[in-house]
């Protein structure tokens, strides 16, 4: 494995998210509960941006546009395309449940490094 220094740790406090540019991929670093994750920025529905996605207490962020749910240690889904009521299921046929990318992070002299 690879480790890639991305940010200073200072740059992402507590509650705070920064996507970072690793390799030509777009990773989202959230620092959730005292503990760094990295993942894919792109929810595989439809690869729109988690950035501005909900964190739940259950500890999985949320896709802002269709509502499914990832598990931020793991990457698998835990709820798949909710929204919009009605279509959400006719949606899901078309794109079936998929997990997104997680990197293992690290802080090492003040700065974050992600596994790849």
């Amino acid at each position: 494995m690879n480790w890639i220094q991305v940010i200073a740790e200072n740059e992402l406090p507590p509650n705070e998210r920064k996507v970072v540019k690793v390799e030509n991929r777009s990773i989202l670093l959230v620092h959730h509960n005292n503990k760094i994750y990295a993942l894919e920025n792109s929810c595989p529905h439809m690869k729109l941006p988690l950035k501005k996605g909900k964190i739940t207490e259950e500890g999985a962020i949320v896709c802002p546009f269709h509502r499914s749910a990832f598990d931020l240690n793991t990457g698998n889904p835990t709820e798949w395309i909710t929204f919009p009521p009605g279509i959400n299921k006719l949606m899901g046929l078309v794109s079936q449940e998929k997990a997104i990318a997680v990197f293992p992070t690290r802080v090492e002299n003040g700065n974050i490094l992600i596994g790849v």
